[in-house]
């Protein structure tokens, strides 16, 4: 069903975004990369997609909070693939603070890239999909856009605020075989997850086991973090033959955290 479709995944160099790239190529869909980091290494990325699954995988640079930028990622895409099938709104940025001590460009650049850039790309990607009367768009949500917690006004706010989004396009795109969905996972062991438990190990002087134990106390009840290739399984379910009813769901993935 998704070979030789095109999968856009913002913030997809690392993390849980790499991984929806790896399984979306895996299921025959070309990508476009995008995000940050070492040029070198996300090449090796890029090309690993490409000699792994026999697929086209192109990166873009794009700043995501700049909407010139993205109007060039989606025109690159389109140009590429003829469309944007499958868009997976994954980047994000964060800080961390009380909210009477928030940057304001923080604040800014943190609605910019998490809310306002899956609006840019929602908008530019859509007149293709309804075209080919197909499409898939996922929205990265998070645990935090289900509930608060403090010193994080940014992400919490972002995070509630697509899941709102996600509800609006799936009622503008009924019966057209567009879904709109939005994922809420919970603490996956990303690099900043990774970061946060060396931290508390260098603190506390704990193993590393104990250190995260400690770290998902107070998060998730399973006692482990979400496995990135799980999220991922989850986006390629969703653009699926058997999730074509699946659409302005907020659906969790969490180990029951959001359920606690």
């Amino acid at each position: 069903m998704l070979k030789g479709k095109c999968a856009l995944i913002t913030g997809s160099t690392a993390g849980l975004g790499y991984a929806t790239a790896q399984r979306l190529a895996a299921q025959g869909c070309n990508i476009v990369l995008n995000g940050l980091g070492d040029a070198n290494e996300i090449e090796a990325k890029r090309a690993a997609l490409e000699g792994g699954h026999g697929v086209k995988a192109i990166y873009h640079g794009a700043d995501l909070a700049n909407p010139d930028a993205i109007t060039d990622l989606v025109a690159t895409a389109v140009a590429s693939f003829g469309a944007v099938d499958v868009l997976v709104n994954n980047a994000v940025v964060r800080h961390f603070s009380p909210v009477e001590d928030f940057p304001v460009e923080k604040w800014d650049h943190a609605l910019a890239v998490n809310l306002s850039s899956a609006f840019h790309t929602i908008r530019l990607a859509l007149p293709t999909m309804r075209k080919r009367g197909w499409g898939r768009i996922i929205n990265m949500s998070s645990v935090y856009g289900l509930f608060g917690t403090v010193n994080r006004v940014d992400y919490v706010t972002t995070k509630t605020a697509l899941i709102g989004m996600t509800r609006a396009i799936a009622l503008e795109t009924l019966n057209q075989d567009i879904t709109c969905n939005a994922i809420c996972p919970g603490t996956a062991l990303t690099a900043h997850a990774e970061n946060l438990v060396q931290s508390l190990m260098t603190a506390e002087d704990l193993t590393r086991d104990t250190a995260v134990k400690r770290f998902l106390s107070t998060r998730q009840p399973a006692g482990r973090f979400v496995g990135p290739d799980g999220v991922a399984g989850l986006v390629v379910f969703l653009c699926g033959e058997d999730s074509g009813d699946i659409t302005g769901s907020a659906i969790s993935i969490d180990g029951g955290w959001a359920a606690s």
